[in-house]
Formats: C-alpha cells, structure tokens, sequence
C-alpha cells in the first residue's frame, strides 16, 4: 500500500531530527525508530540519497524564508541581502558542517546536481525576482526561472568552494557576481 502523507512526514521529521542532532542517517536506525521495516521505509520516502536531499530542501526553503523575513531593502539590494543571508547561514550550520565533513561526495551530489534542493532554492529565487519585478523594483531580461537558476548556481559553487579543493567560502565573490547579473554594484 502507498505511505498515508501522515506516515511520509513522520518518516522526513524523525529524519530530520537526526541530522539535526548531527547523527548519520541509518535507513536501518530511522526504521527501528518509526517501528516499521526497511522496506515499508523505502516505500515511504525511496532510498538515503532521496531522503536526505527532502531533509535538505526543507531545511533550505526554512533558511530562505527567514531570510526574506529578515533581509532589508528593495530590488538588486533585497536580493543581494536575501542571498548573504541565506549563504552565511548555511556557511555557519553545524549540522551541514557535521554532514559534509562525514559525507562530502553525496551532500555535493546532492546539493550541485540537478534534484530537490536545486529546486526548492531556484524556485524560491524565482519567486523573490518576481516580486521585486512586480513591485517594480528590478528590470531582468532573462525569465525569473533561467535567472533564479543561475543565481543559486553561482551561491552554490561559491558556498560549497572548500568541497571542491578552494581553502574557504567565497560568499563575497558571488555576492558580487549576482550583483553584476543584476545590474548594480555593491559598496
């Protein structure tokens, strides 16, 4: 039988709280705990891989709404504020830290590859450009969905600069370099 979407959340939470708490996430364990077996778990959210790439998107599209909340300003400035936010969160998470540093090659996978997190955030941007185009704050030539994608893009490869070989995070070059696709410069 198909997972009821009551089943489906309580598997992704407990999840959840596992990374939160910065533990591995045992397909075995997380079974163990829910009080159902493996393949009634598989059934329930596929495999590790597309588990933690849901627990990940959520935890994206949280880090971006805090910060529309919180970000200031209005067109390229709002957007710029939003994305600094957004990367100096996920730069300062203990619980990725934890994760990239056990898992380096499936977190790349799953945040560089084309897949949920990729959606959530270039959908997220897509939705931020379009308000500030409707509220007549920012000019784009391209779709808000070709740019929002290529912002995220540009975040990510910056963010997630020290898993690719880089010594640091490059929040600041990729601030600048949206900033530049925007059409202003920063200060």
């Amino acid at each position: 039988p198909m997972p009821t979407d009551l089943e489906r959340r309580r598997a992704i939470d407990t999840a959840a709280s596992m990374y939160l708490a910065e533990e591995p996430l045992d397909m075995s364990l997380l079974a163990e705990r829910l009080g159902v077996g493996r393949a009634t778990l598989y059934r329930w959210v596929g495999n590790r891989d597309e588990l933690l790439g849901t627990v990940l998107a959520e935890a994206t599209e949280r880090t971006y709404r805090k910060a529309m909340s919180q970000a200031s300003g209005q067109g390229p400035e709002y957007i710029l504020d939003v994305f600094g936010r957004v990367m100096r969160s996920v730069e300062s998470s203990t619980e990725l830290r934890a994760l990239t540093k056990r898992e380096p090659m499936v977190f790349i996978k799953l945040a560089m590859m084309p897949g949920s997190i990729e959606s959530i955030s270039a959908s997220i941007t897509a939705e931020i450009l379009q308000s500030q185009v409707d509220a007549g704050q920012l000019t784009i030539t391209l779709s808000p969905q070709v740019l929002g994608e290529a912002l995220v893009r540009i975040c990510d490869v910056h963010l997630y600069a020290p898993l690719l070989g880089r010594e640091k995070a490059e929040i600041e070059t990729a601030l600048d370099l949206i900033a530049l696709l925007l059409g202003v410069t920063r200060n």
